[in-house]
């Protein structure tokens, strides 16, 4: 069955050709990314002739309700946001009965490709100065009340040294009566901390990637990253705390301290050795 579910979403969720015209105003230039329900490409907006990020719910999704109703949640947690580091949703339209939302273009590789195709490698406190920029990032997404849920690499750009965060297909906002699909009833303080936790997790995820990309194993035995990798005993502790090992945050506060302490400790660091 499964075989079969794959076959015909493989016929059916065929990529949009280059240089097909979507609604009348955006020439298909090439899919640049494609996930479990949406496949995205980049256009030129035909009247501005700038490049545009028109995300497609896949055919084979289109009649399954849930999934579109995660759509159309992606949609309006964007629309509801105003940050100059995370895309501007320009307008929705439907094309020969299919779903499209339009964005803005953010130019640069995620740090996906910017590890394992560009071989980018972050030192300690390169990978602290970028969970910084996560952390405030995560800050501004709880405070409206929407929680990311998928912070990875692939869904972090970085160009020139600032960071963007792209989709939100998994964001949750369950306290909000304006989203097409809210949680519906309140949900407890545990709850909600739950949730907060998990984009800490994620956080804690991400900063141990950045933190392997200068690792060279000098054995064919893994070894837990508490061995194979040499931190500063600041960075360990927040580590830990963030991917719960020892006592998970309970808000950004918390980490923010403990960040900016692994921080202090990478300049006196910096400082001694020059000295």
């Amino acid at each position: 069955m499964r075989t079969i579910r794959k076959v015909f979403q493989l016929f059916v969720d065929k990529p949009i050709g280059n240089g097909e015209v979507l609604n009348d105003h955006y020439e298909v230039l090439k899919v640049i990314g494609t996930g479990s329900y949406g496949i995205v490409y980049l256009c030129k907006e035909l009247k501005s002739e700038e490049n545009r990020v028109v995300k497609q719910l896949r055919p084979s999704k289109r009649r399954d309700k849930k999934v579109v109703e995660m759509f159309e949640n992606e949609i309006s947690v964007l629309q509801r946001l105003n940050h100059q580091r995370i895309p501007i949703v320009y307008e929705t339209f439907a094309h020969n009965g299919h779903l499209f939302y339009v964005m803005g273009f953010i130019e640069g590789e995620n740090l996906e490709d910017q590890i394992f195709s560009g071989k980018k490698k972050f030192n300690e406190k390169e990978s602290l100065l970028i969970l910084s920029q996560l952390l405030e990032f995560i800050d501004f997404l709880h405070k409206h009340n929407i929680y990311h849920q998928d912070l990875r690499i692939p869904n972090i750009i970085l160009q020139n040294s600032e960071i963007f965060l792209i989709d939100f297909g998994l964001a949750k906002s369950p306290i909000s009566a304006d989203l097409v699909h809210p949680f519906s009833g309140s949900l407890s303080d545990n709850e909600l901390l739950e949730m907060r936790r998990q984009d800490y997790y994620d956080l804690g995820d991400i900063l141990l990637y950045l933190l392997y990309t200068t690792y060279s194993p000098k054995g064919k035995k893994a070894l837990p990253w508490t061995e194979e990798l040499s931190l500063e005993v600041e960075t360990v502790f927040l580590l830990k705390r963030l991917l719960q090992i020892d006592e998970p945050y309970s808000n950004v506060s918390e980490i923010s301290t403990d960040l900016q302490a692994a921080l202090l400790k990478q300049q006196k660091y910096i400082h001694s050795e020059e000295v």
